[in-house]
Protein backbone atom coordinates (compact mmCIF):
# COMPACT_ATOMS: atom_id res chain seq x y z
CA UNK A 1 0.00 0.00 0.00
CA UNK A 2 1.54 3.31 -1.05
CA UNK A 3 1.27 6.68 0.66
CA UNK A 4 -1.64 7.90 -1.44
CA UNK A 5 -3.68 4.82 -0.58
CA UNK A 6 -2.86 5.13 3.13
CA UNK A 7 -4.16 8.69 3.03
CA UNK A 8 -7.22 7.78 0.94
CA UNK A 9 -8.54 4.84 2.97
CA UNK A 10 -9.56 6.81 6.08
CA UNK A 11 -11.00 9.55 3.86
CA UNK A 12 -13.10 6.98 2.02
CA UNK A 13 -14.27 5.17 5.16
CA UNK A 14 -15.21 8.33 7.07
CA UNK A 15 -16.24 10.90 4.46
CA UNK A 16 -16.73 9.62 0.92
CA UNK A 17 -18.71 6.54 1.95
CA UNK A 18 -21.31 8.86 3.47
CA UNK A 19 -21.84 10.58 0.13
CA UNK A 20 -24.02 9.29 -2.66
CA UNK A 21 -21.57 7.35 -4.89
CA UNK A 22 -22.19 9.57 -7.91
CA UNK A 23 -21.68 12.72 -5.84
CA UNK A 24 -18.41 11.28 -4.51
CA UNK A 25 -17.36 10.51 -8.07
CA UNK A 26 -17.94 14.09 -9.20
CA UNK A 27 -15.94 15.38 -6.21
CA UNK A 28 -13.05 13.09 -7.13
CA UNK A 29 -13.19 14.24 -10.73
CA UNK A 30 -12.71 17.84 -9.63
CA UNK A 31 -9.41 16.87 -8.00
CA UNK A 32 -8.34 14.78 -10.99
CA UNK A 33 -9.13 17.61 -13.39
CA UNK A 34 -7.10 20.01 -11.26
CA UNK A 35 -4.15 17.61 -11.35
CA UNK A 36 -4.28 17.63 -15.15
CA UNK A 37 -4.89 21.35 -15.59
CA UNK A 38 -1.23 21.99 -16.44
CA UNK A 39 0.25 19.67 -19.10
CA UNK A 40 3.79 20.24 -17.79
CA UNK A 41 2.87 19.36 -14.19
CA UNK A 42 0.89 16.35 -15.38
CA UNK A 43 3.91 15.10 -17.34
CA UNK A 44 6.16 15.53 -14.31
CA UNK A 45 3.81 13.64 -11.99
CA UNK A 46 3.28 10.94 -14.61
CA UNK A 47 7.02 10.28 -14.95
CA UNK A 48 7.11 9.49 -11.24
CA UNK A 49 3.97 7.36 -11.06
CA UNK A 50 4.82 5.06 -13.98
CA UNK A 51 8.58 5.00 -13.44
CA UNK A 52 8.56 1.35 -12.28
CA UNK A 53 6.09 0.08 -14.88
CA UNK A 54 7.06 -2.28 -17.70
CA UNK A 55 6.75 -0.77 -21.16
CA UNK A 56 4.59 -2.84 -23.48
CA UNK A 57 3.62 -2.77 -27.14
CA UNK A 58 -0.03 -3.16 -28.08
CA UNK A 59 -2.31 -1.81 -30.80
CA UNK A 60 0.74 -0.44 -32.59
CA UNK A 61 1.50 1.75 -29.56
CA UNK A 62 4.09 1.79 -26.79
CA UNK A 63 2.56 2.08 -23.32
CA UNK A 64 4.50 2.72 -20.08
CA UNK A 65 2.55 0.00 -18.25
CA UNK A 66 -0.02 -2.59 -19.36
CA UNK A 67 -2.57 -1.41 -16.78
CA UNK A 68 -5.18 1.17 -17.74
CA UNK A 69 -8.52 2.63 -16.70
CA UNK A 70 -11.64 1.04 -18.13
CA UNK A 71 -14.46 2.98 -19.73
CA UNK A 72 -17.14 4.34 -17.41
CA UNK A 73 -15.09 6.48 -15.07
CA UNK A 74 -14.43 9.41 -17.41
CA UNK A 75 -17.37 9.51 -19.79
CA UNK A 76 -16.68 12.94 -21.25
CA UNK A 77 -12.86 13.14 -21.44
CA UNK A 78 -12.78 15.64 -18.58
CA UNK A 79 -10.00 14.07 -16.53
CA UNK A 80 -7.82 12.29 -19.10
CA UNK A 81 -4.62 14.19 -18.39
CA UNK A 82 -5.01 13.92 -14.61
CA UNK A 83 -5.79 10.21 -14.82
CA UNK A 84 -2.66 9.68 -16.88
CA UNK A 85 -0.67 11.57 -14.25
CA UNK A 86 -1.98 9.15 -11.60
CA UNK A 87 -0.25 6.29 -13.38
CA UNK A 88 -2.72 4.68 -15.75
CA UNK A 89 -0.91 3.46 -18.85
CA UNK A 90 -3.99 4.16 -20.93
CA UNK A 91 -7.39 5.72 -20.29
CA UNK A 92 -10.51 4.53 -22.09
CA UNK A 93 -13.11 7.27 -22.05
CA UNK A 94 -16.85 6.92 -22.56
CA UNK A 95 -19.12 5.33 -23.27
CA UNK A 96 -19.83 8.18 -25.72
CA UNK A 97 -22.98 8.23 -27.86
CA UNK A 98 -23.71 10.16 -31.04
CA UNK A 99 -26.47 12.09 -29.28
CA UNK A 100 -26.00 13.73 -25.87
CA UNK A 101 -28.12 12.06 -23.20
CA UNK A 102 -28.67 12.39 -19.44
CA UNK A 103 -28.72 8.67 -18.70
CA UNK A 104 -31.08 6.94 -16.32
CA UNK A 105 -32.71 8.63 -13.31
CA UNK A 106 -30.72 8.80 -10.08
CA UNK A 107 -29.88 6.97 -7.92
CA UNK A 108 -28.11 4.79 -10.47
CA UNK A 109 -24.77 3.87 -8.85
CA UNK A 110 -24.54 1.68 -5.74
CA UNK A 111 -21.66 0.42 -3.59
CA UNK A 112 -21.37 -3.14 -2.29
CA UNK A 113 -18.37 -2.73 0.07
CA UNK A 114 -18.57 -6.27 1.43
CA UNK A 115 -17.99 -7.54 -2.11
CA UNK A 116 -15.66 -4.75 -3.31
CA UNK A 117 -18.23 -4.27 -6.05
CA UNK A 118 -20.56 -1.74 -7.65
CA UNK A 119 -23.93 -1.91 -9.36
CA UNK A 120 -24.61 0.75 -11.96
CA UNK A 121 -27.39 1.58 -14.36
CA UNK A 122 -25.95 4.88 -15.51
CA UNK A 123 -27.38 4.53 -19.02
CA UNK A 124 -24.54 6.07 -21.05
CA UNK A 125 -24.90 9.57 -19.58
CA UNK A 126 -22.59 11.76 -21.66
CA UNK A 127 -22.35 15.05 -23.54
CA UNK A 128 -22.41 13.47 -26.99
CA UNK A 129 -19.80 12.71 -29.62
CA UNK A 130 -19.53 16.21 -31.04
CA UNK A 131 -18.73 17.82 -27.66
CA UNK A 132 -16.34 15.06 -26.60
CA UNK A 133 -14.53 15.11 -29.95
CA UNK A 134 -13.95 18.86 -29.67
CA UNK A 135 -12.64 18.42 -26.12
CA UNK A 136 -10.24 15.67 -27.18
CA UNK A 137 -8.99 17.85 -30.04
CA UNK A 138 -8.16 20.64 -27.57
CA UNK A 139 -6.42 18.20 -25.23
CA UNK A 140 -4.35 16.82 -28.11
CA UNK A 141 -3.18 20.28 -29.05
CA UNK A 142 -1.80 20.91 -25.56
CA UNK A 143 -0.36 17.41 -25.05
CA UNK A 144 0.54 15.59 -21.86
CA UNK A 145 -1.96 12.78 -22.46
CA UNK A 146 -1.70 9.04 -21.87
CA UNK A 147 -2.83 6.63 -24.57
CA UNK A 148 -6.53 7.41 -25.02
CA UNK A 149 -9.14 4.88 -26.10
CA UNK A 150 -12.67 5.97 -26.96
CA UNK A 151 -15.58 3.67 -26.18
CA UNK A 152 -18.72 4.30 -28.27
CA UNK A 153 -22.27 3.07 -27.76
CA UNK A 154 -25.79 3.38 -29.13
CA UNK A 155 -27.82 6.49 -28.39
CA UNK A 156 -30.88 5.54 -26.35
CA UNK A 157 -33.23 7.56 -28.56
CA UNK A 158 -32.13 5.66 -31.67
CA UNK A 159 -33.93 2.37 -32.40
CA UNK A 160 -31.83 -0.76 -32.66
CA UNK A 161 -32.70 -0.96 -36.37
CA UNK A 162 -30.82 2.33 -36.91
CA UNK A 163 -27.86 1.46 -34.67
CA UNK A 164 -25.34 1.16 -37.52
CA UNK A 165 -25.71 4.76 -38.63
CA UNK A 166 -25.68 5.93 -35.01
CA UNK A 167 -22.36 4.19 -34.29
CA UNK A 168 -20.95 5.41 -37.59
CA UNK A 169 -21.71 9.01 -36.62
CA UNK A 170 -19.82 8.61 -33.33
CA UNK A 171 -16.87 6.89 -35.00
CA UNK A 172 -16.63 9.57 -37.68
CA UNK A 173 -16.34 12.31 -35.06
CA UNK A 174 -14.20 10.55 -32.47
CA UNK A 175 -11.79 8.28 -34.34
CA UNK A 176 -9.51 11.17 -35.46
CA UNK A 177 -8.82 11.93 -31.79
CA UNK A 178 -8.52 8.36 -30.46
CA UNK A 179 -5.50 6.08 -30.15
CA UNK A 180 -7.97 3.19 -30.39
CA UNK A 181 -11.74 2.83 -30.66
CA UNK A 182 -14.03 0.36 -28.87
CA UNK A 183 -17.53 -0.62 -29.98
CA UNK A 184 -19.60 -1.24 -26.86
CA UNK A 185 -22.43 -3.69 -27.55
CA UNK A 186 -22.45 -5.19 -24.07
CA UNK A 187 -23.75 -2.72 -21.48
CA UNK A 188 -26.92 -4.07 -19.80
CA UNK A 189 -28.28 -0.55 -19.25
CA UNK A 190 -29.40 0.42 -22.78
CA UNK A 191 -32.48 -1.46 -24.02
CA UNK A 192 -31.70 -3.79 -26.91
CA UNK A 193 -27.96 -3.13 -26.88
CA UNK A 194 -26.78 -6.61 -25.97
CA UNK A 195 -28.78 -8.00 -28.88
CA UNK A 196 -26.19 -6.36 -31.13
CA UNK A 197 -23.76 -9.08 -30.04
CA UNK A 198 -25.67 -11.50 -32.29
CA UNK A 199 -23.50 -12.08 -35.35
CA UNK A 200 -26.13 -11.13 -37.92
CA UNK A 201 -26.29 -7.67 -36.34
CA UNK A 202 -22.71 -7.40 -35.13
CA UNK A 203 -20.98 -8.03 -38.47
CA UNK A 204 -22.58 -5.14 -40.42
CA UNK A 205 -22.14 -2.86 -37.41
CA UNK A 206 -18.43 -3.56 -37.03
CA UNK A 207 -17.89 -3.41 -40.78
CA UNK A 208 -19.45 0.06 -40.91
CA UNK A 209 -17.54 1.38 -37.90
CA UNK A 210 -14.27 -0.02 -39.23
CA UNK A 211 -14.76 2.03 -42.41
CA UNK A 212 -15.32 5.20 -40.38
CA UNK A 213 -12.37 4.46 -38.09
CA UNK A 214 -10.05 4.95 -41.06
CA UNK A 215 -7.18 2.86 -39.73
CA UNK A 216 -7.57 3.62 -36.01
CA UNK A 217 -7.37 0.27 -34.16
CA UNK A 218 -10.91 -1.01 -33.56
CA UNK A 219 -11.97 -3.43 -30.82
CA UNK A 220 -15.32 -4.77 -29.65
CA UNK A 221 -16.33 -5.00 -25.97
CA UNK A 222 -18.33 -8.07 -24.96
CA UNK A 223 -20.41 -9.16 -21.99
CA UNK A 224 -19.33 -11.81 -19.46
CA UNK A 225 -22.81 -13.35 -19.70
CA UNK A 226 -22.27 -14.74 -23.22
CA UNK A 227 -21.91 -18.48 -23.65
CA UNK A 228 -18.40 -19.65 -24.54
CA UNK A 229 -19.46 -20.71 -28.04
CA UNK A 230 -20.85 -17.24 -28.70
CA UNK A 231 -17.54 -15.75 -27.53
CA UNK A 232 -15.64 -17.98 -29.94
CA UNK A 233 -17.90 -16.91 -32.81
CA UNK A 234 -17.21 -13.25 -32.01
CA UNK A 235 -13.48 -14.01 -31.94
CA UNK A 236 -13.80 -15.58 -35.40
CA UNK A 237 -15.61 -12.47 -36.61
CA UNK A 238 -12.86 -10.22 -35.25
CA UNK A 239 -10.31 -12.18 -37.27
CA UNK A 240 -12.47 -12.27 -40.39
CA UNK A 241 -13.04 -8.52 -40.30
CA UNK A 242 -9.38 -7.86 -39.43
CA UNK A 243 -10.23 -5.91 -36.29
CA UNK A 244 -7.59 -5.08 -33.69
CA UNK A 245 -9.09 -7.19 -30.91
CA UNK A 246 -11.53 -7.60 -28.04
CA UNK A 247 -12.16 -5.95 -24.66
CA UNK A 248 -13.46 -8.56 -22.21
CA UNK A 249 -15.54 -8.07 -20.22
CA UNK A 250 -18.28 -5.57 -19.43
CA UNK A 251 -20.44 -5.72 -16.29
CA UNK A 252 -22.73 -8.66 -15.54
CA UNK A 253 -26.44 -8.89 -14.84
CA UNK A 254 -25.76 -11.84 -12.52
CA UNK A 255 -25.91 -11.58 -8.74
CA UNK A 256 -24.56 -14.99 -7.70
CA UNK A 257 -22.15 -15.48 -4.81
CA UNK A 258 -22.44 -12.03 -3.23
CA UNK A 259 -21.76 -11.41 0.47
CA UNK A 260 -24.06 -8.38 0.53
CA UNK A 261 -27.51 -9.49 1.79
CA UNK A 262 -29.87 -10.45 -1.01
CA UNK A 263 -32.58 -8.03 0.12
CA UNK A 264 -30.11 -5.13 0.02
CA UNK A 265 -28.97 -6.13 -3.47
CA UNK A 266 -32.58 -6.45 -4.64
CA UNK A 267 -33.33 -2.96 -3.30
CA UNK A 268 -30.58 -1.55 -5.52
CA UNK A 269 -32.50 -2.78 -8.56
CA UNK A 270 -31.31 -3.49 -12.07
CA UNK A 271 -27.88 -2.69 -13.43
CA UNK A 272 -24.49 -4.10 -14.23
CA UNK A 273 -22.38 -5.61 -11.44
CA UNK A 274 -18.64 -4.82 -11.52
CA UNK A 275 -15.69 -5.47 -9.26
CA UNK A 276 -14.28 -8.50 -7.48
CA UNK A 277 -17.26 -10.83 -8.12
CA UNK A 278 -16.49 -10.73 -11.85
CA UNK A 279 -12.99 -12.10 -11.48
CA UNK A 280 -13.70 -15.80 -12.02
CA UNK A 281 -15.82 -15.31 -15.13
CA UNK A 282 -13.48 -12.68 -16.54
CA UNK A 283 -10.60 -15.12 -16.28
CA UNK A 284 -12.67 -17.83 -17.98
CA UNK A 285 -13.50 -15.49 -20.87
CA UNK A 286 -9.84 -14.51 -21.14
CA UNK A 287 -8.83 -18.15 -21.54
CA UNK A 288 -11.52 -18.78 -24.15
CA UNK A 289 -10.60 -15.71 -26.17
CA UNK A 290 -6.85 -16.23 -26.04
CA UNK A 291 -7.31 -19.74 -27.37
CA UNK A 292 -9.56 -18.44 -30.15
CA UNK A 293 -7.63 -15.32 -31.16
CA UNK A 294 -4.27 -15.43 -32.93
CA UNK A 295 -1.36 -13.68 -31.24
CA UNK A 296 -1.66 -10.61 -33.44
CA UNK A 297 -5.07 -9.67 -32.03
CA UNK A 298 -5.09 -7.48 -28.94
CA UNK A 299 -6.94 -8.80 -25.91
CA UNK A 300 -7.75 -6.31 -23.14
CA UNK A 301 -8.85 -8.08 -19.96
CA UNK A 302 -11.09 -6.30 -17.46
CA UNK A 303 -13.33 -7.43 -14.62
CA UNK A 304 -12.38 -8.13 -11.02
CA UNK A 305 -8.87 -6.67 -11.27
CA UNK A 306 -7.83 -5.45 -7.83
CA UNK A 307 -4.13 -6.12 -7.22
CA UNK A 308 -0.82 -6.18 -9.08
CA UNK A 309 -0.95 -9.98 -8.89
CA UNK A 310 -4.27 -9.84 -10.75
CA UNK A 311 -2.59 -7.86 -13.53
CA UNK A 312 0.31 -10.32 -13.70
CA UNK A 313 -2.12 -13.25 -13.84
CA UNK A 314 -4.00 -11.72 -16.79
CA UNK A 315 -0.77 -11.07 -18.66
CA UNK A 316 0.41 -14.62 -18.00
CA UNK A 317 -2.86 -15.93 -19.45
CA UNK A 318 -2.31 -13.97 -22.64
CA UNK A 319 -3.86 -10.56 -22.12
CA UNK A 320 -2.02 -7.79 -23.95
CA UNK A 321 -3.43 -5.05 -21.71
CA UNK A 322 -5.40 -5.05 -18.46
CA UNK A 323 -8.00 -2.58 -17.22
CA UNK A 324 -9.79 -1.81 -13.97
CA UNK A 325 -12.39 0.59 -12.68
CA UNK A 326 -14.16 -0.47 -9.48
CA UNK A 327 -10.93 -0.91 -7.54
CA UNK A 328 -10.12 2.74 -8.26
CA UNK A 329 -13.20 3.83 -6.30
CA UNK A 330 -12.29 1.66 -3.32
CA UNK A 331 -8.50 2.05 -3.34
CA UNK A 332 -8.11 5.67 -4.41
CA UNK A 333 -5.51 7.71 -6.32
CA UNK A 334 -2.50 5.49 -5.59
CA UNK A 335 -4.13 2.40 -7.09
CA UNK A 336 -2.83 2.79 -10.62
CA UNK A 337 0.75 3.17 -9.39
CA UNK A 338 0.42 -0.03 -7.34
CA UNK A 339 -0.84 -1.93 -10.39
CA UNK A 340 1.70 -0.51 -12.87
CA UNK A 341 3.59 -3.82 -13.05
Amino acid sequence: MNLLERLYRPLFSTVLVRLDPETAHHAAMLVIRALGASPSIARLVRRRTVAHGTRVRALGLVLPTPFGLAAGFDKNALGVRGLGALGFGHVEIGTVTALPQPGNPRPRLFRLPADAALINRMGFNNEGAEVVAARLARLRRHGGLPVVGVNIGKSRAVPVEAAVDDYRASARLLAPHADYLVVNVSSPNTPGLRGLQELDRLEPLLTAVRAEAAGVPLLVKIAPDLEDDAIRRIADLVVRLDLAGVVATNTTTGRDGLTTPADAVAAMGEGGLSGAPLKARSLEVLRVLRAALPAGRCLISVGGVTTADDVRERLALGADLVQGYTGFLYRGPGWATDLAV
